[in-house]
């Protein structure tokens, strides 16, 4: 005789699906601030409105604010019962962030890693300068310009020769 009951997933299989949710998250997080325009003084201010936020940065869970000037830099699937784990550090030029980390202003993004971050994606940033090439979605800080476009740039993405205006 046939049992008519449903298989429930084992656990592993469930924080892998919540890290595969936490990863398109991340994503649409990053396309959201870029669209947005949002930096970390953005962060700073929904903080502001009763979200939670890491006093110095460290291992946080789903949900804390970044601080103003910080940068998410690892991800832990097991962290937080289950629901992952962010590592939040002071930016600096030529840091690897996770997908969905803030931009913080005056940086650019100029490398990407599909595989960084736990398998999230990473992309790795550094302070404006001229003649510094960018990858899609990153900011162009006042007083700079994109001109030529070059389709291997940024680990296939393509990217674009930041100059000053």
């Amino acid at each position: 005789m046939k049992s008519r009951l449903r298989h429930r997933p084992s656990r592993s299989a469930a924080a892998v699906f919540r890290g595969r949710i936490a990863a398109m998250v991340g994503a649409v997080a990053l396309l959201a601030a870029v669209f947005t325009g949002t930096t970390a003084t953005g962060t700073a201010t929904a903080a502001g409105n009763g979200a939670r936020i890491a006093a110095v940065g460290g291992w946080t869970c789903p949900g804390a604010a970044v601080p103003p000037g910080y940068v998410i830099t690892m991800f832990n699937r097991s962290g937080c019962n289950g629901a992952g784990s962010w590592l939040q550090q002071p930016v600096r030029d030529g840091i690897w962030t996770c997908s969905g980390s803030p931009i913080v202003s005056g940086y650019v993004i100029t490398d990407y890693d599909r595989n960084g971050c736990s398998g999230i994606g990473a992309w790795f940033h550094r302070l404006v300068r001229n003649g510094i090439w960018t990858c899609p979605y990153s900011p162009i800080p006042a007083g700079y310009r994109s001109t030529t476009y070059d389709a291997r740039g940024c680990s296939g993405l393509g990217a674009w020769l930041t100059i000053r205006a």
